[in-house]
């Protein structure tokens, strides 16, 4: 039982070593905003009758966004500009002409004023109809202006009631005009329909869709889209891969776009110089209703097929977008003039759609590609993967054992006591 005890302790001793460790990473250096101006952000809220539903967390859709909003307002970063309008909010009546002509800037896009903004928000109450597309106008206008990176976050429950004005055909004409407007659409009910049209809208801008089901998903979706405007804005490279890695293209570090089809495998090559580490990671997009229970695999190859490692990902149709990564440090070569590996990256998906949903063109994909100087010499490359941290866990284990050994002498010298008495 001493022996338990003394395990017992010194594994409890070392895990609270570890997460003491855990608290307190390594800082971290933030990217700052290409554009000399601030990042602007206009989200753009349906307040249609629909609104109304409750099947949000036993509450309405309408009180989620208003949750939602509340919370994103209070983290909004001070450098961002921020604008909130609707569409749907203030015409119940059934004139359809002057039912498209309901949007209107709830808040101006600009400095942040969170209780100004807070009780905008709060006078909200579902009442008309789902014009997309003259809102979608109208939020490309409130960003008109600066070189900072500029993005509209729509939030619907239902498919535009406006046709012929296409919301998609409107998301189109913003890109053309290359202002550089993202618009990330979010869908709060899981309907084919919806999920076709906010996609598209999406799509056309460069921008992502996401079905939420929860409060706290909204808010944290919302939250993310936010934070990545003041991001640094970086356009992803249009490639195509092979299906064979002798086919491949020779990709350089950066972001890249690509289509894979159902059950496709893409190649791509990346050389790797000795001394330097591959860094890799791949997203998968179901633009489309898919099959629940799917994946994303992505390998790294030599060009004679050894497999070198491998990153993959489940999903189990809660998510619309799959992630997975990998990393290849290569080691330092002894001869001065060594030549560079080529590396053969295999990304793979078993996605599946059910009769009737079209299987082309294939699913967004996005490849990020990361060359960077590896590890400072070979023996830290073969360290267990854990680089110069090796040392940390060995002592974290040593004072583990030691504080067992403690709490077992401590133990014993109790039960005595406890005898004797």
């Amino acid at each position: 039982m001493i022996t338990r005890t003394r395990l017992a302790a010194g594994t409890c001793a070392l895990l609270a070593a570890l997460a003491a460790g855990m608290a307190f990473p390594a800082g971290a250096v933030a990217g700052e905003p290409t554009g000399e101006d601030a990042p602007k952000v206009d989200l753009v809220l349906d307040v249609s009758g629909s609104m109304r539903t409750r099947d949000i967390d036993g509450g309405t859709r309408m009180a989620a966004a208003k949750q939602a909003f509340n919370e994103v307002l209070d983290a909004t970063p001070e450098e961002v500009q921020l604008g909130i309008r609707t569409l749907g909010a203030d015409y119940p009546g059934d004139d359809r002409k002057t039912g498209c002509k309901d949007t209107a800037q709830l808040y101006p896009v600009g400095p942040l004023d969170r209780t100004e903004a807070k009780t905008a928000v709060a006078t909200l109450s579902p009442t008309g109809w789902t014009p997309i597309g003259p809102a979608l106008l109208k939020a490309a206008d409130d960003l008109d202006g600066g070189n900072g990176s500029k993005r509209i976050v729509l939030i619907s429950d239902g498919e535009d009631t406006c046709a012929p004005l296409d919301p998609c055909e409107v998301a189109r004409e913003i890109a053309a005009k290359g202002i550089g407007i993202t618009i990330d659409t979010l869908g709060l009910v899981p309907n084919t329909k919806l999920r076709q049209q906010l996609s598209c809208i999406a799509e056309a801008t460069g921008g992502t869709y996401t079905s939420v089901a929860h409060a706290d998903e909204l808010t944290d979706k919302v939250n993310q889209l936010v934070d990545r405007a003041a991001d640094p804005v970086v356009t992803p490279v249009a490639t195509e891969g092979a299906d064979a890695c002798a086919k491949a293209p020779t990709l350089k570090s950066g972001l890249y776009t690509d289509r894979e089809e159902f059950g496709q495998q893409r190649w791509y090559r990346v050389d790797v110089e000795p001394g330097q580490e591959l860094r890799a990671s791949v997203s998968v997009g179901a633009d489309r209703a898919v099959n629940p229970s799917y994946g994303v695999l992505m390998r790294a190859v030599t060009v004679h097929g050894r497999e070198i490692v491998r990153g993959e990902a489940a999903g189990n149709g809660r998510t619309d977008v799959l992630s997975t990564g990998l990393r290849y440090p290569k080691a330092e070569s002894d001869e001065e003039d060594a030549p560079a590996e080529t590396v053969c990256l295999q990304v793979t998906n078993s996605f599946s759609v059910a009769s009737g949903v079209k299987t082309t063109p294939g699913l967004p994909l996005e490849l990020t590609v990361d060359v960077v100087d590896g590890p400072n010499d070979s023996a830290d490359v073969a360290a267990f993967g854990l680089g110069r941290g090796w040392w940390l866990l060995g002592l974290l284990v040593l004072v583990g054992f030691v504080a067992g050994l403690l709490w077992g002498w401590l133990s014993r010298w109790r039960f005595a006591i406890w005898r004797t008495n």
